[in-house]
């Protein structure tokens, strides 16, 4: 075997054991749980639902590592959880809407009959996904704010691009920009997707990496529909907050 064959097998075999060491914490949970991170009641910060009071379930682990990722603490924290218990923690915010987010809450396939629950009981239901797991099973009447993975997340080789052809009227795109190539890039696969003529697309800066006014000006510069978002919630209670 070549040295390059031998390369590649130990660089697939890296992957594979970095990927089981990402899901180990929700691998082995009973049928009918979830491992849940944290349930709260905050504004919703980001999206066209920003401002509003929002109940967030936020599900432990995530399979990708992005460059700019703000909750890392979600990678290995949580608890178990009945689909049911979280369906009553969530309920009992008494807020109109709800958001599935994570880690990837897509990784954990019982938040598919939470979702459906949650509709059934007249929320408004969103879920925020990094796009890198297929969307096609996710109750139609849910908001899906698809996070499409630029070349700076580090991440954008784990996007399942046809989540791109299934977008509907209710749901929104966000990219998260890290500099002017990874600017440049988004506006590439907006315009390829024409995504602007399907749902509502976002831009975001990169904290610390992209200048709020820079972004500003890619934008207007482009002539394109293309919403500038900032995180509100970290605008009110700063980048370090947890639980908000």
């Amino acid at each position: 075997m070549s040295v390059t064959a031998n390369a590649d097998l130990k660089i697939a075999a890296e992957s594979k054991t970095a990927m089981a060491s990402r899901l180990a914490p929700i691998s082995g949970r009973s049928p009918g749980t979830l491992i849940v991170h944290e349930i709260y009641r905050s504004l919703q910060g980001e999206s066209l639902w920003a401002g509003w009071p929002c109940v967030f379930v936020r599900l432990t682990a995530c399979q990708l590592r992005c460059t700019y990722c703000d909750t890392a603490h979600a990678f290995n924290q949580g608890k178990p959880m009945s689909v049911d218990e979280v369906y009553q923690a969530a309920l009992a915010y008494k807020t109109p809407m709800i958001e599935l987010t994570g880690g990837e809450p897509l990784l954990q396939h019982e938040v598919y009959d939470l979702m459906t629950r949650l509709c059934d009981a007249g929320k408004r239901v969103l879920i925020e996904t990094s796009g890198s797991i297929s969307t096609l099973g996710v109750d139609h009447r849910v908001h899906v704010i698809l996070d499409v993975k630029t070349p700076g997340s580090g991440e954008s080789q784990a996007m399942v691009w046809s989540n791109l052809t299934h977008l509907k009227p209710i749901d929104e795109v966000k990219f998260v920009i890290c500099s002017k190539a990874d600017f440049d890039w988004s506006v590439e696969i907006v315009d390829e997707y024409n995504l602007t003529s399907f749902c509502p697309v976002h831009f975001s800066p990169s904290h610390g990496s992209v200048g709020l006014e820079e972004l500003a000006d890619w934008i207007l510069a482009s002539n394109r529909p293309i919403r500038f978002q900032m995180q509100l919630h970290k605008v009110i209670w700063g980048a370090e907050t947890r639980g908000v």
